[in-house]
Order: C-alpha cells, then structure tokens, then sequence
C-alpha cells in the first residue's frame, strides 16, 4: 500500500505573533515545515509528500523543501480547503493519506508508522493520541458549572491517517470547517481508532511553544 502525506500548512498563525506564516517560522535556524518534512522522511512507508504552502509563498517553499522530494501546491483559505487541494494532486497509486500538522514540527516517525501500522490492519481512519492529564472545568463566562471526568478523553494529535477513499469521501461531505479530518471522517459514520500518541508531537502554537520545541531539540541532541 503506497503511503502519502498531506501537509497544509498555510495559516498565518496568528497566536505566534507577527511575522511570517507560522510554517516558515524558525525553529533552531531551520523553519518549522523543513523539521516536519524531515521527519515524515524518516518514516520508511512514507511515500509521496504534497505542501500546501501559503499562495505567495510557493516558490520559497519549494527551494526550501528542494532536498525532501516534496510536491508544492498552493494551500487555500482554511485548513480543510488545503487538504481538499493537497489530495487532489496524489497520482492513482496511493492507497493510505496522512494528513499532518507542520506545526507538530517534532513528531517522531515512530508516531508516523504506528498510524500507517493500524492503516495497514484495516482501520479507516487513525489518530495519535495522549491521555488529558489536566483537570477539566466546563464553564459558562466566569463560572464553574462542572468538573469534567477525564478518564476517557485524550488529545488528539497528528499524523491522522485514512484510507484514501474515506478522506476523499469526507471532505467531499464535508459541510462545516473542522478542526481536524477525523472529525470530517466522524460526520460519515465510521469509526475512528487510535494510537498512542507522543509528547514531543505537540502543536506550535503560542512563542512560549517554540521555547519548549527549543529544548526538545536540545535534549536529542
């Protein structure tokens, strides 16, 4: 089963503070979309990659993923309609579609092949997960109204995996902006299993996310 990855990765974030499109932000002297390419290379299944890039970005994006064997393609206005134009660019061969985060810039390719694993036995969607350790409060305004049990939440992280037919399935029914596929996936009926996730597969977010992908890096190395 040939394997590609989808990459969208053209939101501005915002929350990062001014400055360029949250993908080409630095990370350690490289931006955060060459660490997440790199590591998607170090997964043995991962087949054909496609970026979408910001539109007035593509060609930087493309001298700086020159090395990774990546196809550039214009990302559109939310996350969905870049993943709907990513998808449309894979040739006929590819079976299985992960769909990855380049802000989960430090997602180890153990994470990647446990979804492709669970992909390969015969599930229809995958994500990496990581149980919610904080305590949980449902509030309205300022107002407590009530604790929420935790014991079977988990926060959902990136690569998320399908078979290709179902990912193309769901965001041709795709309706209101979701914020990840599998919940597009949820919208059909099926069933969405899990993996284990990993800490250092979190999102950049806020700068004070950097500092920590920061020590990350530090502590691999």
């Amino acid at each position: 089963m040939t394997v590609a990855v989808l990459v969208p990765a053209a939101g501005r974030g915002e929350r990062l503070g001014p400055g360029a499109p949250k993908a080409l932000r630095e990370l350690a002297g490289e931006t955060l979309l060459v660490h997440a390419v790199r590591g998607l290379r170090g997964a043995p299944s991962v087949g054909p990659i496609v970026v979408a890039a910001p539109p007035s970005e593509v060609g930087q994006v493309e001298q700086l993923l020159a090395a990774y064997d990546v196809t550039v393609v214009r990302g559109g206005p939310e996350r969905q309609d870049s993943v709907r134009l990513a998808l449309a660019v894979l040739g006929p061969d590819v079976d299985l579609v992960l769909v990855h985060d380049a802000a989960r810039a430090l997602t180890p390719p153990a994470v990647v092949e446990a979804v492709v694993a669970a992909l390969r036995a015969g599930a229809d969607a995958v994500v990496p997960v990581l149980p919610v350790t904080d305590t949980v409060k449902r509030v309205d305004g300022d107002r407590v109204r009530v604790t929420v049990d935790r014991s079977d939440l988990r926060v959902a992280q990136t690569p998320q995996g399908f078979r290709r037919e179902v990912l193309a399935a769901a965001h041709a029914q795709a309706g209101p902006a979701a914020t990840d596929d599998a919940a597009l996936v949820e919208r059909l009926g099926l069933t969405v299993d899990t993996v284990p996730g990993s800490e250092e597969a979190f999102k950049v977010t806020r700068p004070f996310d950097l500092l920590m992908a920061e020590a990350v890096l530090r502590g691999r190395d």
